[in-house]
């Protein structure tokens, strides 16, 4: 099975794009190892540029395009996180981008994205509205399209986190990472799984927004049906891209409520002073509830960004309605 990227194009995604990045510290926490029964170490990509992982899969993307495609713009389409890192890339490699966010994206990503330069052009909040509304300024203007997630480049970005981290914290037993779109877990994974081959990767998705779990159990891909989460970050399904990688190469796959969610977003703020986003804590919840087999006794955890909308209380938002079916 041929995968998105390997260990070869995430050292090229590193070495092109780390003079533009912050290399993200590891925090620990007495108290949560305490209450996880084992170590735990948090990379810290809140304190990445623009708060979140996004900038190092956009970074990578937009500096490999070839002269020409840069100088014709930069279109994606995201609620927030890689809106704000494309935005970031494009700044560096000095060409136009523009966003395409659903209405209803957290304010705070959205005056973030205006503020590193990009244009906004808003679309209904559905996956086929965005991705709709990102090709037709793709047809209009012949920029280049980013995907947040299922494109290789974007993907070899992120796996860059996994050569930092195992640099930082050798021996680890497991890594456990937010699953989204796939594109975080899928990188981590293809590079881990050259440099520390008995390394566990386990995913973890809100059972709100748990496409990747279904699909998994069905053993095919299916879509991302009515995502409804406080992590909004997570709200994207599989592609094609991460999917082969999700099915395969995963050590397991967790859910978690959204009570759980928000119990372990102000778990960290309060014994931590991180100040993670919803998506961060989703992780930092299967890490301390008892879902890991106790074998696994050095943990890192991915704690994917730091971009809160305080003005919708996420730490006091209500458990959304069950689908139907």
């Amino acid at each position: 099975m041929s995968y998105a990227a390997d260990l070869a194009a995430v050292r090229a995604a590193h070495a092109r794009i780390s003079p533009h990045l912050r290399r993200t510290p590891v925090h620990t926490s007495a108290t949560l190892d305490a209450l996880a029964g084992r170590e735990l170490f948090f990379k810290c990509e809140l304190f990445q540029r623009g708060g979140s992982f996004k900038v190092r899969g956009a970074l990578n993307a937009v500096l490999s395009l070839s002269e020409e495609a840069a100088a014709r713009g930069i279109v994606t389409h995201s609620s927030g996180n890689h809106a704000q890192a494309v935005a970031i890339a494009a700044g560096v490699r000095g060409v136009p981008a523009t966003i395409v966010m659903p209405r209803g994206a957290p304010a705070v990503k959205r005056a973030a994205v205006v503020g590193y330069g990009a244009r906004i052009v808003e679309c209904a909040p559905t996956n086929a509205a965005r991705q709709a509304t990102a090709d037709r300024i793709v047809a209009d203007t012949g920029a280049t399209f980013v995907h947040p997630s299922d494109q290789p480049e974007v993907i070899a970005g992120q796996g860059t986190i996994a050569l930092e981290l195992l640099e930082q914290v050798p021996d680890l037993d497991a890594l456990v990472v937010p699953v989204g779109g796939g594109g975080l877990v899928s990188g981590i994974t293809l590079a881990a799984r050259e440099l520390a081959p008995a390394l566990q990767v386990h995913g973890a998705e809100p059972a709100g927004a748990d496409d990747a779990f279904r699909s998994r159990a069905a053993g095919q891909l299916l879509p991302q049906d009515a995502p409804r989460t406080i992590a909004d970050g997570l709200r994207t399904g599989l592609g094609v891209h991460t999917w082969p990688v999700v099915r395969d190469l995963l050590a397991d796959l967790h859910t978690v409520s959204e009570a759980e969610i928000r119990a372990h977003l102000r778990l960290v703020w309060e014994r931590t002073k991180l100040f993670i986003e919803p998506s961060a804590a989703v992780g930092v919840a299967v890490a301390c509830t008892g879902r890991l087999p106790p074998e696994l006794r050095r943990v890192g955890v991915v704690l994917c960004g730091g971009n809160v909308d305080l003005d919708s209380r996420p730490w006091e938002a209500p458990s959304p309605a069950p689908r139907p079916g």
